[in-house]
């Protein structure tokens, strides 16, 4: 039986690692994506979505988020008191495990709410955005994202496919000079103009312009053809990804996930000295490891 459920692993994460036109070139970086953890289960998202698989997804296929583009001056305002009170930042603490990397690239951010989790912060400094995203039950995650000058997001792919993302241009520098491109197709953000895609493409985006760039950033629940994948998700959703709540300011409630990644970013960096040490013992160790952690799990 463990050699059965090892095949459909490795099967969904050969389908995940090559989907779309653009993948990772190199196999080590492939072997290692962390969206292979996920990759069965975000082929089951797949295989009964309503929404086509593609990179982009037209809005229009999303009516009721329309209040959001309706009202986005009232969102941008209070965003932008945020950001003259320099509120919209990287985190103080290693306690963002879903976007931690992105703070050395210059990323910034100021959470709304996340996979059930309300922030205190957020009711007191933004109550109007707040209360129209509360209006809307497939919004799951929100926050204000903050690209800055000469600001980058490296070739990625998110690892959940339980949601799709949402950007909704609130201050930008509306050129072609600040963009995303997801699985090689790319766009330029707008103000008051939203667009959605899928994240678990490849994907990367880039200020190349000297000013800031800040979009309405929401997870919005994927839907789905049968009732049970729909539950397993929401299950999924309120489990694992409330688990990966974080803080803007103290006081606000922090996930099981964040709590414990100090210590797994300290055995990373252990890892790192290694690699800069010898690069053969780094990946005889690493690939070890998984040879481990695959032989405890299915055998």
């Amino acid at each position: 039986m463990g050699l059965y459920i090892l095949l459909i692993f490795i099967s969904c994460a050969f389908y995940v690692q090559h989907r779309g036109r653009v993948q990772h070139h190199k196999l080590s970086r492939k072997l290692t994506d962390h969206a292979n953890v996920l990759a069965p289960l975000n082929c089951l998202y797949y295989a009964f979505s309503k929404i086509p698989n593609h990179p982009f997804i037209d809005t229009n296929q999303f009516p009721e988020l329309s209040p959001l583009q309706a009202q986005w001056q009232t969102i941008r305002d209070e965003a932008l008191a945020l950001h003259q009170g320099a509120n919209i930042k990287a985190s103080d603490d290693l306690d963002d495990l879903g976007f931690n990397s992105f703070f050395k690239t210059g990323w910034k951010r100021y959470y709304l709410k996340w996979y059930g989790a309300d922030l205190n912060s957020a009711q007191i400094t933004c109550p109007k955005t707040l209360a129209l995203l509360n209006t809307l039950p497939n919004v799951k995650g929100a926050m204000f994202a903050m690209l800055p000058p000469g600001a980058r997001l490296v070739r990625h792919r998110d690892p959940y496919a339980g949601s799709l993302r949402y950007h909704l241009g609130l201050q930008t520098p509306e050129s072609d000079d600040c963009f995303i491109e997801v699985d090689g197709e790319r766009y330029s953000w707008r103000n008051g103009e939203a667009v959605m895609f899928d994240e678990t493409y490849i994907h990367y985006a880039e200020n190349k312009t000297d000013q800031d760039r800040i979009v309405l950033f929401l997870d919005i629940e994927r839907p789905l053809k049968a009732d049970f994948v729909t539950t397993l998700n929401r299950l999924f959703s309120k489990t694992i990804m409330a688990a990966s709540a974080t803080k803007n300011v103290e006081g606000d409630k922090v996930g099981a996930l964040n709590k414990v990644f100090a210590n797994v970013y300290q055995v990373r960096q252990w890892g790192k000295r290694i690699k800069a040490y010898n690069k053969t013992l780094y990946y005889v160790l690493q690939y070890g490891l998984y040879l481990l952690l695959i032989y405890w799990i299915f055998f």
